[in-house]
């Protein structure tokens, strides 16, 4: 039986947000989607270690594995159910390298041709410190999304993704 919640750094996700999980890992969608409007439902998942580790380094050999695995399996599904061509894997390890939350974590964004005019300005998207820096003007519609948007959006990923 999976928890009523997990910990995501000093963060609580509640089980409605998360659409995936392992003995090991979980995967839940973002508060702030990189991609506002690109994509129905606007996805950007995160998945994330059970156990709070700050740095990759610090995963056990079991751990990394099962985060990887189940970015491979989160990612088929998420390319297919959106239609996508591509994928952008992140992970931010330690805060010199943008983590801003400090639990290992992995972000998956389905890509299409064209959602960025440079492909390299996902990391600037992603990387909140770079972003606050060049001021992009995405930013200004990237906003946090309610409980109920994200639920909505668990739902419809937790139906369609048999893992």
């Amino acid at each position: 039986m999976e928890p009523e919640h997990y910990k995501f750094g000093p963060y609580t996700i509640y089980q409605k947000e998360a659409f995936y999980s392992t003995d090991l890992s979980y995967a839940f969608v973002n508060l702030r989607p990189v991609l506002p409007g690109i994509f129905r439902d606007e996805p950007h998942v995160l998945v994330v270690p059970k156990r709070e580790v700050k740095r990759f380094v610090d995963l056990t050999a079991e751990e990394a594995t099962d985060l990887w695995i189940s970015a491979h399996k989160i990612g088929k599904q998420l390319e297919n159910y959106h239609k996508a061509s591509s994928l952008t894997f992140t992970i931010q390890d330690g805060p010199q390298a943008g983590q801003t939350v400090p639990h290992v974590h992995i972000h998956i964004v389905p890509r299409k041709d064209g959602d960025f005019e440079n492909n390299d300005e996902i990391y600037d998207a992603i990387d909140e410190k770079e972003k606050l820096k060049k001021k992009l003007d995405m930013e200004k519609e990237r906003k946090d999304r309610s409980m109920e948007e994200r639920a909505r959006e668990a739902a419809e990923y937790r139906k369609h993704f048999s893992f």
